[in-house]
């Protein structure tokens, strides 16, 4: 059976488990449940510490996990990324009490507080500031206050938090991150369990990014409503029972259907529909 890695807890485990059902995976009904086996895919799935989940992958033991980029770098495991998942963004800045930092070269000789020692003290290190890392675990605002560190290194979102601890941000983001799904560096690539798992996720992504459109225009205006619903190779075109009339599907980018439909409108086209992609190959 595939051994896969899943986070049993944290703002990665709730969509990570969603993505899993959405791709045809059981998935477990208990959160005390830390391993159960779906045995229609011929899977495995292990509920891990999302931390961990990189150095399990690295060992061996297991074969692909899903996790988050920043938790897979700053663990320093052999493992690899060969997936994103689109969820669970955000990105990793320094931040400091504002007038005291204006950039990256100010961090030299500055202690810098984080819950990611491994990203930072690699992002330092590539940039040759000379600094040193303290690890915390949970809010690190408050390292500045209490005078464990002069700069803080964290996950930025609207930027609320630093406001509200006196901070503002300082410099270029350091990464961005996302939860992705990563093996063991220099495992099988071409795996077909791996393959197979790999194109249903694929499939979740798709469906979620795109609506299938149908409408019918006329002959004439058929080659404007191409240019505007191309499709991934090219938009399905059937004949009405009304001579000089078509019926065409396609897909179309989901963030761009209300804009599409306009336009398709203004064209001459009419019954236009949108409908969701629940699964899909490409």
């Amino acid at each position: 059976m595939l051994r896969i890695a899943v986070p049993n807890k944290g703002s990665l485990s709730g969509p990570a488990a969603e993505m899993l059902h959405e791709a045809g995976y059981q998935q477990r009904r208990e959160s005390k449940e830390l391993r159960i086996v779906d045995p229609t895919n011929e899977v495995e799935f292990f509920y891990l510490r999302p931390r961990d989940i990189a150095i399990y992958v690295a060992s061996g033991q297991l074969d692909i996990g899903l996790t988050g980029r920043d938790l897979l770098i700053d663990s320093g495991a052999d493992a690899e990324e060969i997936l994103a998942l689109g969820f669970a963004r955000s990105t990793f800045r320094y931040a400091g009490k504002p007038g005291t930092i204006s950039g990256l070269a100010d961090l030299a000789g500055k202690t810098v507080a984080t819950s990611y020692e491994g990203i930072v003290a690699a992002h330092l290190s590539e940039h040759g500031i000379d600094a040193s890392v303290v690890h915390l675990d949970g809010a690190v605002e408050t390292a500045i206050q209490l005078g464990v560190a002069q700069v803080i290194a964290d996950v930025v979102e609207t930027g609320t938090s630093l406001r509200n601890a006196g901070l503002e941000v300082v410099g270029e983001p350091i990464m961005q991150s996302e939860a992705v799904v990563i093996r063991r560096t220099g495992a099988d690539g071409d795996d077909p369990k791996v393959q197979q798992f790999l194109r249903r996720l694929q499939g979740v992504l798709v469906a979620r990014t795109y609506v299938m459109m149908d409408y019918d225009c006329r002959v004439e205006q058929l080659e404007k409503a191409v240019a505007l619903t191309p499709g991934l190779e090219s938009p399905t075109v059937s004949p009405l029972h009304n001579e000089g009339w078509v019926a065409v599907r396609a897909m179309v980018p989901a963030k761009e259907a209300q804009r599409i439909m306009d336009d398709l409108y203004d064209i001459g086209a009419r019954a236009i529909l949108t409908t969701a992609i629940h699964a899909c190959r490409l």
